[in-house]
């Protein structure tokens, strides 16, 4: 069986959509005749744990740790902001401090090619040392954060090992990019770094067809996509007990790029046009939810018809979604063709339709049509997607879900680990630059 070494910093007990990519492609490699070796962080700082992706690691896995000092641990203490992304900092709806303004110029200048990049140097050499005496065969790598892409560069550079990188986000293209206030120096470093990585990767897959395309323009030649798909054993202890209340969950980050004005604005609306739905509505918020964000929802939803569960374990979380009658999907609105987010795969496999607000052409909509696994709509709609609300609203009150009776076998983690298999023996068998 030949050997893989996967490049990732997050690995369980990390809690959040990231860690998934990697951990379930490790699942389900032995499958294919691929020994994944696992190089990871030794004692890191992860905002939220989650015990129980543990029983997702492959029987007897080699795991390779090497320690780092993590400056995002210190970033996030001078944002003030510790159980939330970089994501929500960069786009929240509120003031932004003199101290936070300092924080996002301090992140985008000097940690690149991100928070993680105090773990380059040592990663380096303790992958150098380690391939003294083991045999590698490929290198696996997955970013962000794009510290693991740096790695792995450097290391099939150095001992001439097939590579296979992965960009669950774009690097220089991802939509918070231009958000941080760069100078000339620090974006031609971001983007010295970036180019470098794709031109040497031997393959690169990419969480959706729009990432790949931009990939490509900046001179990738062998792309393909992967997508972060499902995985059926999740679901084997669920059972799905529809809520009493007609409820409408989103999993997931909300931040102010995400906020859904026109659909609070309808759910107020027939709130108060009809007080049988204002008895039954309940919109919940699963997750981390920006601070200037929520107070906007507030202001809209009254108390009694909103849940906040902030970060709850994932086995939960696909509970929650298991027993609601609608799923809300929110796209950011700024640079959002690509992004596809990894909650969309789970959505799929519990069968409840979806609610999907954001451009109408980018590549989840496209998903969502060919699943037929719910409508999209455009943050600028309103009457439409009220009357799609009612419509749903009175299929609940006869016991009826709108039917999502799409194929989407093609998106398990299983079929999408036999993709990567497939990748792994081309580029072995021969490099394809």
């Amino acid at each position: 069986m030949k050997k893989v070494l996967i490049v990732t910093y997050f690995w369980p007990p990390a809690g959040g959509i990231g860690v998934l990519r990697c951990l379930k492609i490790a699942k389900y490699l032995r499958a294919f005749d691929w020994e994944p070796v696992i190089f990871t962080v030794k004692d890191p700082y992860y905002p939220f744990i989650d015990e129980g992706n543990n029983k997702d690691i492959p029987e007897n896995i080699e795991v390779i740790r090497e320690k780092a000092f993590d400056v995002e641990k210190v970033f996030k203490k001078i944002i003030k902001k510790e159980k939330q992304s970089i994501n929500n900092v960069v786009f929240s709806a509120g003031k932004t401090s003199p101290l936070i303004k300092f924080g996002l110029w301090l992140r985008g200048n000097y940690f690149i090619p991100d928070a993680k990049y105090k773990w380059i140097k040592p990663s380096v050499k303790r992958l150098s040392t380690y391939l003294e005496d083991n045999k590698i065969d490929a290198i696996f790598s997955d970013g962000p954060p794009h510290t693991n892409t740096v790695i792995a560069q450097i290391i099939s550079s150095k001992y001439k090992i097939p590579w296979l990188s992965d960009y669950q986000d774009p690097w220089t293209q991802v939509d918070y990019y231009s958000k941080f206030p760069l100078s000339k120096r620090a974006d031609r470093k971001h983007k010295e770094l970036e180019r470098k990585a794709v031109i040497t990767a031997d393959k690169i897959v990419s969480a959706s067809p729009s990432f790949s395309k931009g990939l490509e323009e900046l001179g990738a030649k062998n792309t393909s996509v992967i997508y972060y798909g499902y995985d059926e054993d999740d679901f084997k202890d669920i059972v799905p007990q529809l809520d009493s209340k007609f409820t409408i969950i989103h999993a997931g980050i909300l931040s102010a790029d995400r906020l859904p004005e026109n659909l609070l604005n309808v759910l107020r609306d027939l709130s108060n046009e009809n007080k049988l739905f204002k008895s039954k509505l309940q919109l919940k918020l699963i997750g981390s939810v920006d601070e200037d964000t929520l107070n906007k929802i507030k202001k809209v939803i009254p108390k009694e018809n909103l849940l906040c569960t902030g970060l709850i374990p994932r086995s939960e979380v696909l509970q929650l979604i298991s027993n609601t009658q609608l799923l809300l999907n929110l796209v950011n609105k700024e640079n959002s063709k690509g992004r596809i987010p990894g909650k969309i795969y789970e959505y799929f496999r519990v069968r409840r339709p979806i609610i999907s607000i954001g451009n109408k052409e980018g590549d989840v909509a496209e998903l969502i049509l060919k699943t037929d696994s719910g409508v999209c709509f455009e943050y600028e709609e309103y009457e439409t997607l009220k009357k799609h609300i009612k419509r749903c609203f009175l299929m609940y009150l006869k016991g009826e879900l709108l039917p999502t009776k799409g194929d989407i076998t093609e998106y398990s983690n299983y079929n999408q680990t036999k993709k990567i298999a497939k990748f792994l023996n081309k580029i072995t068998n021969g490099r394809t630059k």
